[in-house]
């Protein structure tokens, strides 16, 4: 029953009291939807501080960051005292006495205002209360954001609300704290943790008083205070919060006098953690998570995750490093070849103009057809306009005068490269390179960039042979082939040529044709094994791109990604087991809890006894007569008895230059090349895989051997744990020069190479080096006539020479037709 009142004055006063309450609980029920989100009690209980994720190696070096609001979270005694005391000196100087609403400082602020005299009269409460809720943000109004002045009412009454709570629910500590974690400092530093390091590169707790002031200061508007543009008004601004902090008793009139007249130094921070952390590796593992984050609703630039990548610090750092000095080296051999000519040409030889081509790809060329209506003669003159702008170059970035087309062909001469290396076993990812520099090329040429792999794609071809009952002592004849396909209902002969252009009409083991890298050997053996099936043991390797079955899969004539190559040599490391590589090992909040823990999916799809087989061909290059891996002994790279097995490419015209390493401990993919194809290297002496990717390969692992730290060791492959019932020792002969002619070559057949150890070794070669020794015994070798070595022809003649066989071919198959 409702108790009468008969005193009007009362009961109107009660009624008033009950709309106030009624309106209050509408107010936080967002009563049909009229007032928008009013924070819950849960959600005071847990605020969101739009706290940054960090990125970490897996030896716990900071890389990185992803937030949209740049803070790292401190405690309250990690806060230098006297910003605390500039605080609230210059923000609410009654902060420790009110309960989250100053009524004093409201009367007062009613007063000015009346008077024309506008003063604010938030606490600090109520700006944490707004910073951590978003009052104001539309998505936190209802209908009323709709009705002039009720707009602005409403957001106030509900800080109030949520003011009120904060304060009952947390000590005047963690409100202060909760709102220096908060605040933006201009100049992306989001909490005073990261404003220290941007400003000061100093911890939050080493602050001056006078850095204190400034940074308080700054919260009243950072653009206009911000001290790199204004330090003139950063200083002034910074004296009155001086003044203030002497005005509330928190400094004395010495201290004040002292502390106005000390001049302003600052010293950027440049450290990882108040930095993007802008990286291919960062955009990877964004990419990486993507999926994750969805179904587990998580935000990865606002939730605060730890997230600890696989890559090793060490690894990484020697990756780095020998890219940066291989990319310098061919990038001025690129250069010097083609001097002041344009490196553009088409497979026949002809020169394109690129440079046009890329212009109408662009944005701005689509807006300025549109602007200047189709007027050609304006828009070539807008884009050889002249501006000042930066470049990329190897030794910094470059301030230049470049118009649009001057910088489509400097860019369309830059080399690029993709680098990973892979513990199969774990399927960690050591190592991930995308490119040269990921400020001026965002793609990533690890998992993004597809491209030819050329020779390092002819292992799937013996793999299948293998597979289809083969042995590594199997032979086929180095001759000339001309294998038919059907092209649109019509026969074509496909008729491949070795690298250079000749044939030795020998008969090789698949072992030794495949460390050679021989091109007529490998289209037989396709033809042998069918297409289908090459690209059949391919994707079971961990090749997903679409591979075309046609008499020259086996060559390389396909795209694939550097991620794809890798996995699937890792299948030969791993005794057979595909494992599908991984970025991120576990992810923990803030305060080290794990959230999340990842291990590699994997699938057996070769037996141990193929996979080990297939290690023993890797083997070759280095082991076989004329093994395209034999530059590796240029390093420093075969200490006891050390194994390395790899596989060169080098796709047509010298577009593309691989390498793929095996350790006994990982194995490395190498891409090198122009993010335009129709920009390529001249000859073979320029641009063949060996010359291009096979160097930063080994300028890694010397880097990785040579640290006693780094966890890797010289050391042999791992034995294999079932029998070889397979027939595979049948080393190859030696091919050395005969003394007593200086025009012929000789086949030892004595002198062979030892599958698993070579014996005789000399002081000046390293260990483990095969022996070519010359040879005066006539009665054990046999004479193969060849030719005086020509001389060697020049760059243009080479070209010219490719390109007059190409022009033959061409006629030929036309006169056929």
């Amino acid at each position: 029953m409702f108790i009468e009142i008969k005193n009007k004055y009362l009961r109107i006063t009660s009624i008033v009291f009950y709309v106030i309450i009624l309106f209050f609980c509408a107010l936080q029920l967002n009563f049909l939807w009229l007032f928008g989100f009013s924070p819950r009690y849960a959600d005071i209980k847990r605020p969101s501080q739009q706290v940054g994720s960090e990125l970490y190696t897996t030896d716990g070096k900071l890389i990185g960051r992803y937030y949209r609001e740049n803070r790292t979270p401190i405690k309250y005694d990690e806060i230098a005292p006297s910003a605390v005391k500039a605080l609230i000196a210059r923000e609410d100087a009654r902060f420790y006495s009110h309960f989250g609403i100053d009524f004093v400082s409201l009367l007062s602020s009613g007063i000015s205002t009346a008077t024309g005299d506008k003063r604010g009269a938030s606490t600090i409460t109520q700006q944490l209360a707004k910073n951590l809720y978003r009052t104001r943000y539309n998505k936190s109004q209802g209908i009323t954001r709709y009705i002039p002045l009720v707009r602005s009412i409403i957001p106030k009454l509900k800080e109030w609300l949520t003011s009120i709570k904060l304060e009952s629910n947390y000590s005047k500590e963690d409100i202060i704290t909760m709102y220096l974690n908060t605040v933006s400092f201009g100049n992306n530093a989001y909490g005073i943790k990261t404003a220290s390091r941007v400003y000061f590169d100093k911890d939050a707790i080493e602050l001056t008083v006078p850095e204190s002031a400034l940074l308080i200061g700054l919260l009243k508007a950072t653009s206009s205070y911000n001290p790199f543009k204004y330090p003139e008004r950063a200083i002034e601004n910074r004296n009155i919060t001086l003044s203030q902090m002497n005005k509330y008793k928190y400094l004395s009139d010495s201290d004040l006098k002292k502390y106005q007249e000390e001049k302003l130094v600052l010293r950027p921070g440049n450290n990882t953690e108040s930095a993007n952390g802008d990286s291919y590796l960062r955009a990877a593992v964004d990419k990486y998570l993507a999926k994750w984050c969805e179904e587990n609703n998580i935000d990865l630039y606002e939730d605060g995750l730890k997230i600890y990548t696989t890559i090793d610090s060490r690894l990484q750092k020697y990756a780095e490093e020998a890219m940066s000095s291989q990319m310098r080296i061919l990038q001025k051999r690129f250069y010097a070849a083609w001097g002041n000519e344009d490196p553009w040409e088409d497979s026949e030889g002809n020169k394109i103009d690129y440079p046009n081509r890329a212009l109408k790809t662009t944005e701005l060329y689509k807006f300025l057809k549109s602007k200047f209506k189709n007027q050609e003669d304006s828009i070539n003159h807008y884009v050889n306009l002249k501006k000042k702008m930066k470049v990329f170059s190897w030794y910094g970035d470059r301030d230049t005068l470049f118009s649009t087309m001057d910088s489509i062909k400097y860019y369309g001469k830059i080399l690029n490269t993709g680098m990973m290396s892979l513990d199969p076993f774990s399927g960690k990812i050591k190592v991930w390179i995308g490119g040269v520099n990921n400020k001026y090329f965002k793609y990533d040429h690890v998992n993004q960039s597809k491209r030819q792999a050329g020779s390092t794609f002819k292992p799937f071809v013996y793999l299948a042979a293998l597979q289809n009952g083969m042995t590594p002592c199997d032979t086929l004849i180095d001759k000339p082939v001309s294998i038919p396909y059907k092209l649109n209902g019509k026969i074509e002969y496909w008729e491949p040529k070795n690298a250079d252009w000749s044939n030795s009409y020998m008969s090789m083991s698949l072992r030794w044709a495949m460390s050679k890298s021989v091109n007529t050997i490998t289209a037989q053996l396709t033809q042998k094994v069918g297409p289908e099936n090459v690209v059949k043991w391919a994707n079971e390797c961990g090749i997903e791109s679409k591979i075309a079955a046609v008499p020259s899969v086996g060559l390389g004539s396909n795209d694939v990604t550097v991620f794809e190559m890798v996995r699937a040599y890792g299948t030969f490391l791993n005794k057979g087991v595909r494992t599908d590589p991984i970025l991120v090992e576990k992810i923990t909040d803030l305060d080290d809890n794990i959230i999340e823990e990842f291990t590699a999916k994997t699938k057996r799809v070769l037996t141990e006894e193929i996979a080990w087989l297939m290690l023993y061909m890797f083997r070759g290059s280095m082991e076989e007569p004329g093994g395209t891996s034999q530059a590796l002994w240029g390093w420093d790279l075969f200490k006891k008895n050390n194994q390395i097995g790899g596989k060169t490419g080098t796709s047509s015209d010298y577009v593309d230059g691989w390498y793929m390493g095996i350790t006994k401990d990982l194995v490395t993919g190498v891409w090198v090349g122009n993010d335009e194809r129709s920009a390529h290297f001249q000859n073979s002496e320029q641009g063949e895989g060996s010359r291009t990717a096979l160097p930063m390969f080994a300028k890694f692992m010397e880097k990785v051997y040579n640290d006693p730290n780094s966890g890797y060791t010289y050391g042999q492959f791992p034995k294999p744990t079932t029998k070889i019932t397979i027939k595979y020792d049948c080393p190859s002969p030696r091919i050395s020069r005969d003394t007593t002619s200086t025009d012929s070559l000789a086949i030892d057949s004595l002198q062979q190479v030892d599958p698993t150890i070579i014996e005789e070794q000399t002081n000046n070669e390293p260990e483990n080096t095969p022996q070519i020794r010359e040879n005066n015994k006539s009665s054990n070798s046999q004479s193969l006539q060849t030719p005086t070595p020509p001389t060697p022809l020049s760059n243009k003649e080479e070209r010219d020479l490719r390109r007059k066989q190409k022009q033959e071919e061409k006629e030929k198959k036309k006169n056929n037709d």
